[in-house]
């Protein structure tokens, strides 16, 4: 709506200045009226309520400005005109409202050149499915599928809610939600993610989610949010404005004391317009975001671009963020030498076989598959472990007590699964979480991008928590926190060392997330309260995405940067020519569009690729 708004501000000043000019030749400039020795053409009049009717639009702006605090460089756009309306220059007057309308115009085309990413996504929301009832196929809005209902997936189609496949096989291209590029192979039983695309077969699919609670559905609602909240680069404009109009304003001033002539301060006015200062940050911004959206991290507001590339602080939790949230098999231990390690492991994964506990399904993922024998007689424990028939022998799976009873002073400070046959303690088995292969580098890579300070934060048992942060090249390590413990961690980080940006991916991350100056969360997996809470969301499995993220933030600050200091610059300079007075009014208002547009080019450079340094790619 805003947009409308500025659009037909622009028209209007277009058309006004078509009338005045046509109504100028077909009157031969006569005036409407005269008081006394001034004269008022009619496309004078035309022009000059239009500019009345601006400034006052302008007014307005400011007064509110100045209400929340604010002190903007808009006043000088406001003096600009009234000046031009005062000397009666009425072409410089029309060319400065097509400036600053025109100026307004070119902001929001640059903001949609940027967000075309953002945009990209949303179209592609799913919006129809094919339900399935008795073997017929209906098209119902994909809002009004419920959980249990059956859908067709045709080839080439949106998976349009998360679910499960009933029947049929086939490929499936997931690269909007992970990234991954090569199509992923989905059987009966596995699980679909909204917004991946069919491959050559149809399928039918079990919907497990409602569409908003449903993977691409989470991702565009993220995506919404940070539109809703749009980038508020008002900081830096107004660090430089007082100076800048100070500046203006005494350049100005002196040209009209020196010249005597009133026309000369109207001159340095209409140059002094503060345009390209207004727009200079706000394009570099956006296209900064739309850069995050192009390397699946999205950024929910402008600000947050800021505190990344100013972080000297950086946290991350361990499971699921550091680690893959997947444990590995460590150590097979054996306490009889009736057994070895492998047929140890054998014996206890063809037990846990049909446990659904994340230990059990662990240790069954990495166990070769010819090791698993089938089970008779299984019987499940609560919270203690499971027995059951293997090749003849009695085999029982789970806690030392469950399984051998007086073992109990056994120290195994690792995550581990104990294990007897035929009633007799026959050894365990430790489990470890398995890093994410980037996690070191990335670390490593932050360093290189100006971290002072790496820590993790975990509520894991100290020994685990420091062996994962040995192999990550972590050395602050804080562990068994409670997440009111690791808000308090982060509070406690001085001043000298903020911003501080911490990592997350679990629920449990909510609070510490909200806590830091930037919280960010590892989204791949569906819509979390962690995402929720987070001031940005990385929609991929890998976590280097936070060197990205960096990168692209320093990037695009310096870009803010030099944009705006370049607009100033040229700027000043502009009005100490217009000082001697050679550049009459109608032409600084040209001058001044060319510096619009000058600032607007070099804000897009936001969106180029940081060097190879911001992402950290090159020693210090």
């Amino acid at each position: 709506m805003k947009n409308l708004k500025r659009q037909w501000k622009f028209i209007v000043v277009l058309i006004a200045g078509a009338v005045g000019l046509i109504s100028q030749f077909a009157l031969h400039s006569k005036s409407l009226f005269s008081i006394g020795n001034l004269q008022f053409p009619v496309h004078a009049i035309i022009i000059d309520i239009i500019g009345i009717l601006m400034a006052i639009s302008l007014l307005l702006e400011i007064f509110h400005d100045w209400k929340t605090g604010r002190y903007g460089v808009d006043i000088l756009a406001v003096i600009a005109v009234v000046s031009t309306i005062l000397i009666g220059d009425v072409s410089a007057e029309w060319m400065i409202l097509v400036m600053m309308t025109g100026g307004e115009t070119l902001e929001d085309y640059a903001t949609g050149q940027a967000n075309k990413e953002l945009r990209a996504l949303l179209d592609k929301t799913p919006r129809i499915a094919n339900k399935l009832v008795d073997g017929k196929i209906t098209e119902v809005k994909v809002d009004d599928l419920q959980v249990g209902d059956t859908v067709l997936i045709k080839p080439g189609q949106q998976v349009p809610v998360d679910g499960q496949i009933v029947k049929g096989t086939s490929s499936f291209d997931q690269s909007s939600l992970t990234g991954e590029s090569v199509p992923v192979t989905k059987n009966p039983g596995d699980e679909l993610m909204s917004g991946s695309v069919n491959g050559d077969v149809a399928v039918e699919m079990k919907v497990t989610k409602a569409a908003k609670d449903s993977e691409y559905q989470s991702i565009v609602a993220l995506v919404k949010s940070s539109q809703a909240q749009p980038a508020k680069f008002v900081k830096m404009a107004d660090r430089y404005a007082i100076p800048f109009t100070v500046i203006s304003l005494i350049i100005g001033g002196v040209a009209w004391a020196v010249s005597g002539d009133a026309t000369r301060f109207a001159e340095v006015m209409v140059v002094a317009s503060p345009c390209p200062l207004l727009i200079a940050a706000p394009v570099a911004l956006v296209s900064g975001m739309s850069s995050m959206s192009a390397h699946h991290i999205i950024v929910k507001s402008g600000p947050t671009l800021e505190k990344l590339a100013r972080a000297k602080t950086f946290a991350f939790d361990k499971t699921g963020t550091l680690t893959e949230n997947q444990l590995i098999v460590d150590q097979v231990v054996t306490d009889d030498k009736s057994f070895d390690q492998k047929e140890l492991q054998s014996l206890a994964a063809s037990v846990e076989q049909q446990s659904s506990h994340v230990i059990a399904s662990s240790l069954v993922k990495a166990t070769d598959k010819d090791l698993i024998h089938p089970v008779t007689n299984l019987k499940e424990t609560t919270a203690q472990g499971v027995e059951g028939d293997v090749d003849g022998k009695h085999v029982k799976v789970g806690k030392l007590s469950f399984v051998a009873p007086g073992h109990e002073k056994l120290n195994v400070t690792s995550t581990a699964v104990y294990v007897s046959v035929d009633g007799k303690f026959a050894g365990y088995i430790t489990l470890k979480d398995k890093m994410r292969p980037e996690s070191p580098k990335t670390i490593e890579r932050l360093r290189r991008q100006g971290a002072e300070d790496i820590m993790m934060l975990t509520g894991d048992h100290k020994q685990v928590a420091e062996k994962v942060a040995k192999e990550a090249g972590i050395t602050d390590v804080r562990s068994e926190l409670l997440p009111s413990q690791k808000i308090q961690a982060i509070k406690d980080v001085p001043k000298h060392l903020r911003p501080v940006v911490i990592t997350g991916d679990g629920v449990n991350d909510a609070p510490s997330l909200t806590a830091a100056d930037v919280g960010i969360a590892m989204g791949a997996k569906g819509a979390t309260a962690a995402s929720e809470s987070a001031d940005a969301v990385i929609m991929v499995n890998d976590i280097s995405k936070v060197n990205d993220a960096v990168a692209i933030s320093k990037h695009t600050m310096k870009v803010a940067n030099i944009d705006v200091l370049t607009a100033i610059g040229v700027v000043i300079i502009i009005e100490l020519i217009a000082f001697t007075g050679v550049i009459p009014a109608f032409w600084g208002a040209i001058l001044q569009e060319v510096v619009d547009m000058i600032t607007i080019s070099l804000g897009l450079l936001a969106k180029t690729k940081p060097s190879d340094k911001q992402f950290g790619l090159e020693e210090k």
